[in-house]
């Protein structure tokens, strides 16, 4: 684990600094107290850290979670019953994982994948343009485009015009010039600047400018600071537990379901947008993430936290601060922990301008006009469903968007099948010509092959004997979608695979 720590220290910093004003923000928004955003963003680096099989992906409160989350602190009687929803959506969580369903995570089209990583990074570049000139109307762990009646991502953009602080916005140019300077290919080529990120002299720079600037009419009030809460009392006062006393009530346990499949869908979608960015191209273990997340869940609800997922901004800052392993997102809930306790009144001097300079880096790297551009020259088939769900998420929030995207893609499907003719299989079936005396294996694929057949191509070609030579014949194949015919290369590409003599035929 502690083979790559030179790249994952780094890189625990800035998903520490890019996770604690997300954690304060999605407990506000949820209309929970501050330090349970905290404590989740703890157990998602510790607990779910330790035991996920993902190792790039970071867990925390999710806010695509947030108005469950507000609404069950209504509805139930107490926060400490609404705890035990917490905890029993993590038992859910774990049973889900032990039954394998897990396996859902491969249903989901890369296009529509794709779509969420980037409509992601657009949220959060225009979320943080308030942010970055002083102007923090809205939780810093928002991801929703309307907040209320009157506030939504682009008319806040215009508000902020009225509410400047010159101060936020040197703090925000100065943290973007050394993020962006960092990116350098001279900097990059200079060991040391592996040790002292960016993001860390964008944060030290904004609480420089802050300190010489407090005493003056135009510094920043706390209301443009971190806020962590000081435990004037001890943690242990302050730490709110479940009441089982609640066990009996069926509104309790049908909160709990739907925070276990909400969290589960979330997290399977993170999980594949992760693995598409693992520059390693790593498979994660998606059952074992369900029996992750669900511990996570139960943790996090006996000591007062909010319900935990692995989450695509954190996720995508950790590989792009250079993250190889899981220590990185372990030494994140770590570093989250000692802030709580050791450090609040230090790191409630980080104006919110500087960590939103950050945000705004990784918001760009999501998001990039280049991306679209590939889509664009890939086809319509391509690039319809993954624009779809782009707008549809950010226009209303993520599962939602998703939906509407995966509608659009299997729309495609179904038009491919009215086209060729062919018979719809929700199952792929697979003709298979097996020679064993020359240990040769031939795998025939459908006439229409849709990416709702990738987990069992996958499945089926994985299952050939590893002395076999395997030929993957589609030359009938009219219509394959991206995700079967990227899986089929991958395998082929693997090392092992091209030693056995694979083909594919197409």
């Amino acid at each position: 684990m502690f083979r790559y720590l030179s790249q994952d220290a780094p890189a625990s910093l800035v998903v520490f600094l890019v996770a604690l004003p997300l954690c304060l923000g999605i407990a506000l928004a949820s209309g929970a107290p501050p330090l349970s955003g905290l404590i989740a963003g703890i157990v998602g680096g510790l607990i779910v850290g330790l035991i996920s099989g993902s190792l790039l992906g970071v867990s925390g409160p999710a806010a695509g979670l947030a108005v469950i989350v507000f609404n069950g602190i209504q509805e139930m009687p107490t926060f400490e019953i609404f705890l035990l929803a917490v905890f029993i959506g993590g038992f859910i969580q774990l049973l889900l994982g032990l039954i394998k369903a897990g396996i859902i995570g491969f249903y989901f089209p890369s296009s529509v994948i794709q779509g969420m990583l980037a409509a992601i990074g657009i949220i959060i570049f225009l979320k943080q343009i308030p942010h970055a000139v002083g102007y923090d109307f809205e939780p810093e762990g928002s991801l929703e485009f309307a907040q209320d009646a009157s506030h939504n991502t682009f008319s806040d953009i215009l508000l902020m015009l009225d509410f400047i602080q010159p101060v936020a916005v040197v703090i925000a140019f100065v943290g973007l010039f050394f993020l962006i300077l960092w990116e350098r290919p001279f900097m990059k080529e200079m060991a040391w600047t592996r040790y002292l990120p960016g993001s860390l002299l964008a944060v030290i720079s904004g609480v420089l400018i802050h300190a010489f600037t407090q005493s003056s009419s135009f510094g920043l009030s706390p209301d443009h600071l971190v806020q962590i809460p000081l435990l004037t009392n001890g943690l242990s006062d302050m730490i709110a537990t479940p009441d089982f006393g609640g066990l009996m009530r069926s509104d309790v346990w049908i909160l709990g379901a739907t925070i276990a499949i909400v969290a589960s869908l979330e997290t399977l979608l993170c999980v594949e947008a992760t693995d598409k960015m693992d520059p390693d191209k790593r498979v994660t273990p998606t059952n074992r993430e369900l029996v992750a997340q669900g511990a996570g869940n139960m943790v996090s609800g006996l000591f007062g936290g909010l319900p935990v997922t692995q989450v695509i901004v954190r996720s995508s800052a950790n590989i792009m601060s250079g993250g190889r392993t899981k220590l990185s997102a372990i030494l994140h809930g770590i570093l989250l922990l000692v802030s709580v306790l050791a450090i609040p009144n230090l790191l409630n001097l980080i104006p919110l301008s500087s960590l939103a300079a950050i945000l705004l880096v990784v918001g760009y790297k999501l998001a990039k006009p280049a991306q679209f551009i590939a889509y664009a020259k890939n086809g319509m088939r391509d690039f319809v469903p993954f624009f779809v769900t782009v707008l549809a998420i950010v226009l209303t929030d993520l599962l939602v968007g998703i939906g509407i995207g995966i509608a659009v893609a299997i729309g495609w499907v179904a038009l491919d099948y009215i086209r060729s003719g062919a018979r719809f299989r929700l199952k792929p079936q697979l003709n298979n010509k097996v020679d064993e005396g020359q240990k040769h294996q031939v795998v025939y694929l459908d006439k229409v092959v849709p990416f709702l057949h990738k987990a069992a191509i996958r499945s089926s070609l994985e299952k050939i004997p590893k002395d076999f030579r395997v030929t993957v014949d589609a030359t009938d194949t009219e219509q394959m979608d991206t995700d079967v015919r990227a899986i089929i290369e991958e395998i082929m590409e693997d090392e092992s695979s091209q030693k056995r003599g694979w083909d594919f035929q197409h």
